[in-house]
């Protein structure tokens, strides 16, 4: 394919070089006099390994050429990845300046061109930024998106130092795409990648990128606080957080990682709490652990908020323990929300098929006594139960599928609020916006 990459920075630089090596004619682009030179010299303009070889064999090849002429290289080209720099701004807020314009001169090129063109946007933006993206392609261009040229994102997950090994061996590809179309074309640049290939909407692709980021850096900083910590104690973290990461059914795993409610039980908030406690008489600072019960918290008075936000004072809960298959209700946020409700006035009815007052004991049965003592009294014995006398149904377990089925086949007569955000076709909640959608 014919392709133009617009920023030689750093992600511009590594794509450019390892597409022209897969054998696609390709044309940076780049108002940086120095760094255009740079490349038609086959040279380098950055450091990283792999790359001065690369960007040497290419030029050689006459595969890879640079040019500061943007109408020249969208008319010679069939894609356009955008790879220039999103810096921060004093705020913190994105500064989408460099993208902005760059969508702005390849719309105009655009104008001018006849054949189809895909857009891409490797450059590690926002959504509301993605919209101002697609209005000025389609305002400096004046072609409709999604029929004269497409528009998709493409985010990186390249790391300085080893770029181009990761380039050739992502954990995934992930291609946004606002129609089959462009998507197809993306797709081609990668056909020799043996990695997962993922094609979803825009924004969800471009918000996997920031996930994983966040991510990156949280875990950073986790492993630095368990180490200081240890430290204080007398312990070798290093040894600690080794035996830590083999644990890959829990601790290094997709377990616990997905969007839901809060987590409560007898374990989390009790050890979390006793480390924090343990750290603050070792005169140790642990913020990133010390936000996490509060964090916590803020989920349990999200949904309380939404509840709060309907006119109905009848309210049913599908879910009471902490999670679902166990009658444990310590510290369950769900047990929370319910005290919550009944200490606003409102009319409560609850289902829980595993959960049975009768026979709760010790522990467990004086937590519930010192939080709802008349919980036998708002027990339902079906989910249809439930239904019938509230006007607003939170579910926050689903358990087996009769009781999915159940609430599926009962929820469109309701408000359902869906605390697990499965958002299942019968949950009149909208669903997350896509940018095909908004336009």
């Amino acid at each position: 394919m014919r392709i133009s990459v617009f920023g030689l920075g750093y992600v511009g630089c590594i794509t450019a070089a390892c597409l022209a090596d897969q054998g696609h004619q390709v044309f940076g682009v780049d108002v940086n006099a120095a760094k255009v030179r740079a490349i038609q010299e086959g040279l380098s303009p950055l450091v990283e390994p792999e790359l001065d070889r690369l960007i040497r064999r290419t030029t050689a090849a006459h595969r890879l050429q640079a040019t500061p002429d943007s109408y020249y290289a969208v008319r010679g080209t069939e894609v356009s990845l955008i790879c220039v720099g999103t810096p921060s701004r004093s705020n913190g807020g994105l500064d989408p300046q460099h993208v902005l314009r760059v969508c702005e001169q390849i719309g105009e090129a655009l104008a001018v061109k006849d054949s189809y063109h895909v857009v891409v946007i490797r450059s590690t933006v926002l959504p509301d930024v993605l919209h101002d993206c697609v209005i000025a392609l389609s305002r400096s261009s004046g072609r409709q998106i999604g029929v004269e040229f497409g528009f998709v994102t493409n985010p990186e997950f390249l790391r300085e130092g080893c770029a181009v090994r990761d380039f050739h061996h992502p954990p995934f590809t992930v291609i946004g795409q606002m129609d089959q179309r462009a998507g197809d074309a993306v797709v081609h640049l990668y056909a020799h990648l043996h990695a997962p290939l993922i094609r979803t909407d825009p924004n969800t692709a471009m918000m996997v990128k920031y996930a994983s980021n966040t991510f990156h850096a949280l875990k950073v900083a986790f492993a630095n606080e368990i180490g200081t910590l240890c430290d204080a104690l007398g312990l070798d973290g290093q040894a600690v957080m080794r035996i830590f990461n083999q644990d890959t059914a829990q601790n290094i795993s997709a377990r616990y990682l997905k969007p839901g409610f809060a987590f409560g039980g007898s374990c989390l908030p009790k050890d979390l709490r006793a480390m924090l406690y343990l750290a603050r008489h070792r005169d140790v600072s642990l913020p990133l652990l010390e936000s996490i019960l509060p964090s916590n918290q803020i989920q349990i008075q999200a949904a309380l908020d939404r509840i709060l936000e309907y006119p109905s004072r009848r309210v049913g809960l599908i879910g009471l323990s902490f999670r679902p298959n166990t009658d444990d209700l310590r510290e369950s946020p769900m047990l929370q929300l319910a005290e919550a409700l009944l200490g606003k006035g409102y009319a409560l009815r609850i289902f829980d098929e595993v959960v049975d007052p009768d026979r709760l004991t010790g522990a467990n049965r004086a937590f519930v006594e010192n939080a709802i003592p008349h919980l036998s009294a708002l027990m339902c014995s079906s989910v249809e139960e439930v239904f019938a006398a509230c006007d607003i149904v939170v579910v926050a377990h689903a358990w087996h599928r009769e009781v999915r089925n159940a609430i599926a086949r009962l929820a469109p007569d309701r408000i359902v609020v869906d605390l697990r955000r499965t958002r299942w076709e019968a949950v009149h909640e909208r669903p997350a916006a896509t940018l095909a959608g908004d336009w």
